[in-house]
C-alpha cells in the first residue's frame, strides 16, 4: 500500500517548484529580450502554473486543502520548493541558464514518473511530455546558439552556470522517503533522477563553449525542501497570492 506522506511529500515539492518558477518565468512578460522570446517564457510560464494545478489537485483527492488554498495562503517555510526557482530573474543569461537546468530536469523527472505505480502521476507525465518537450528543445537551442556565439555571450552563460550549479544542485535533494518511493515503485528517487540530469547537461554543452564544472566538487544549496527558503520567497508569495487575498472567489 502506497505511503501517503511520502506520495504528499513528491507532490508538494514538485507543485512548489513549478508554480514557482511558473511566476517568476512570467516576470518576463513584456520585457523580453526578442518578441518571440517574450511570447515562449510567457507560455512556458503558463504551462507551469497549469502543471501546479494539476498536481495540487491530486493532492486535494489525497485530503489535502483545495489547490487555491495552498497555493495561496502558505507562508514561506510551508512550502517545499527548491531554493533555485525562487531567486529573482536577473539578467536574461541567468534565466536562460535556470531554465536550462531546472526543465532538463523536470522533463527527466515526468519521464521516470511516467510508468510510476501511482497511477494518476503516470498519467498526468504522459499527458504533458509533449509540453515538456517544448521546454527543453527551447532551452537546449539557446544554450547551443548563445554557448557557441561571441565572447560576451559565452562569458555571460558561463558566469550564469557557476553562479547556478550549487542552487540547481539543490534540485536533488534527498527526501526522507526515498526508500519508501523507490520501494512502492512510485518513483526511482533524487540520485537516480540527478544521474539521468547530470549525463543530459553535459551531453547538450558538449557543443557549445562553455565549461561544466565537476559536480562532485560543489556544495549542493539544500534546505528548499524543508521550509528553508531565501529572503527571496515570501514578497514573492506576497506578490503571488495579492488578488486572491482581495477576492477569493477569482480564478486562475
Amino acid at each position: 500500500m502506497t505511503d501517503e506522506g511520502a506520495l504528499k511529500e513528491l507532490l508538494y515539492k514538485m507543485a512548489d517548484d513549478l508554480l514557482i518558477l511558473g511566476h517568476r518565468n512570467s516576470e518576463w512578460t513584456g520585457l523580453g529580450p526578442l518578441l518571440e522570446e517574450d511570447i515562449a517564457f510567457s507560455s512556458m510560464a503558463q504551462d507551469k502554473v497549469g502543471q501546479s494545478y494539476a498536481l495540487y489537485q491530486m493532492l486535494n483527492e489525497l485530503g489535502e486543502n483545495d489547490p487555491d488554498t495552498v497555493a495561496f495562503m502558505r507562508n514561506a517555510v510551508q512550502f517545499h520548493n527548491c531554493q533555485f526557482v525562487e531567486l529573482p530573474i536577473g539578467e536574461y543569461d541567468f534565466s536562460l541558464i535556470r531554465h536550462f537546468l531546472f526543465d532538463t530536469s523536470d522533463a527527466l523527472r515526468f519521464e521516470m514518473l511516467s510508468t510510476s505505480s501511482y497511477e494518476p502521476l503516470a498519467l498526468l507525465a504522459r499527458k504533458i511530455k509533449g509540453e515538456l518537450r517544448y521546454h527543453t528543445m527551447h532551452a537546449d537551442t539557446w544554450i547551443k546558439q548563445l554557448g557557441t556565439a561571441t565572447e560576451d555571450s559565452i562569458r555571460r552563460l558561463q558566469n550564469s552556470l557557476d553562479q547556478a550549479l550549487p542552487y540547481a544542485l539543490g534540485i536533488f535533494e534527498p527526501s526522507e522517503y526515498e526508500d519508501q518511493l523507490r520501494a512502492d515503485k512510485i518513483f526511482e528517487g533524487e540520485e537516480a533522477l540527478k544521474e539521468r540530469w547530470t549525463e543530459r547537461i553535459h551531453s547538450i554543452m558538449s557543443s557549445t563553449d562553455l565549461e561544466l564544472p565537476d559536480l562532485q566538487s560543489i556544495e549542493p544549496l539544500y534546505g528548499g525542501r524543508k521550509g528553508q527558503h531565501t529572503g527571496h520567497l515570501q514578497p514573492l508569495l506576497d506578490e503571488m497570492s495579492e488578488v486572491f487575498k482581495i477576492d477569493p472567489a477569482a480564478e486562475w
